[in-house]
């Protein structure tokens, strides 16, 4: 059942030095253009009604509040159902938050990055960190009572107690969620233009780890969940949005690049504007790459993704419960019930365990 919405905005005021997402700079008039036709894709889709909505990018908040308005107007939308906004602190004020309150956004999740004047000026960030913590109050006093906030850690030349600053920072703020992950060093990005060179160094493993574990320690004590394998939540704020795709359930994705998941199919949009448009106006979804998604596979998938949720884990059937018996053995899960979950063992190298059910 499709009951979740995923809303691709390309748009960026500049692309950071770390990014390789879908975005480009745009004007208001090319923003307009594009939601016209957001809400013509739509309308090539069935009327699903929606529990979890959620705007991701590139920097959706640098739309008028009047188009992200034109958008929720288009949907069916269910009472209480969770209405996500990610937003760039450079691109808001407290009325245009005020106004984003006010035409049905429900949460926000503001893209902090660092609170390092040093690590933003590194990351291509254009927004300093007073103003980072100032859309957080900001969007407090609009009323906002459910905000998550992005940091990064493991940049080049970062140390330990440099994240434990910024996690302080935003520990101090009280946010209901926060997302931390690690630097991914993306071909085609200026990050890793600068590492072939030599410019930039990887942080090394044994240090990125214990940066990981301080992390999660330090969330852990101040009253966190570590639910997911980057994101910590308060009791009861977990993201219900992305907690779909973790659940591997179905959702709806449109937007230039957007990628969904409808009827065992999983697809991605075109990237390119003018094939996504010309499409779009033919009355054709603009679906660029689709992949039938076998049973096998959808227990793979079950897998891979039920293992990131740290607290629900999976119960095993079939072959696959003496693959997570070997791996509890060798102390890489931890059995709880009828369920397992990653162990803090394996959590340090999850990408290896999630490799052994493919």
């Amino acid at each position: 059942m499709v009951d979740g919405i995923y809303i691709h905005i390309p748009f960026c005021l500049n692309k950071c030095n770390y990014c390789d997402f879908l975005s480009f700079k745009s004007d208001k008039e090319s923003g307009k253009k594009y939601v016209d036709y957001l809400l013509k894709e739509i309308e090539l889709y069935p009327s699903y009604r929606y529990s979890t909505i959620y705007f991701g990018g590139g920097t959706p908040s640098l739309l008028d509040c009047e188009d992200i308005e034109r958008i929720l107007k288009k949907l069916d939308i269910e009472i209480g159902a969770e209405i996500t906004l990610e937003v760039n602190p450079k691109t808001v004020d407290y009325e245009k938050l005020l106004q984003l309150k006010k035409i049905g956004i429900n949460r926000l999740s503001i893209g902090i990055q660092s609170f390092d004047k040093k690590y933003l000026k590194m990351l291509g960030r254009l927004h300093s960190s007073e103003e980072g913590a100032e859309t957080y109050y900001s969007a407090r006093k609009a009323g906002f009572e459910n905000i998550s906030l992005d940091l990064m850690f493991s940049l080049p030349e970062q140390n330990l107690k440099e994240v434990e600053n910024d996690l302080k920072r935003l520990l101090d703020m009280k946010p209901e969620h926060f997302s931390i992950y690690s630097l991914i060093w993306e071909e085609g990005t200026v990050f890793f233009e600068k590492l072939k060179k030599g410019l930039l160094k990887e942080t090394e493993n044994e240090i990125e780890a214990d940066m990981f574990e301080k992390i999660i320690d330090t969330a852990e004590e101040a009253g966190y969940i570590h639910y997911e394998i980057s994101n910590f939540s308060l009791p009861q704020k977990e993201a219900v949005h992305n907690t779909k795709y973790w659940e591997n359930k179905e959702y709806l994705g449109i937007g230039l690049g957007a990628s969904g998941y409808i009827d065992d199919m999983r697809y991605k949009n075109q990237v390119k504007f003018l094939e996504y448009y010309d499409s779009i106006e033919s009355r054709i979804k603009p679906v660029a790459e689709k992949e039938n998604i076998s049973l096998k596979e959808k227990v793979e998938y079950k897998y891979i993704l039920g293992f990131r949720l740290l607290k629900k884990g999976v119960i095993p059937e079939g072959e696959y419960i003496e693959k997570c018996i070997s791996l509890e053995k060798r102390g890489y899960l931890i059995k709880k019930g009828e369920h397992f979950v990653l162990s803090r063992k394996g959590l340090m190298v999850a990408n290896d365990v999630l490799d052994e059910f493919i």
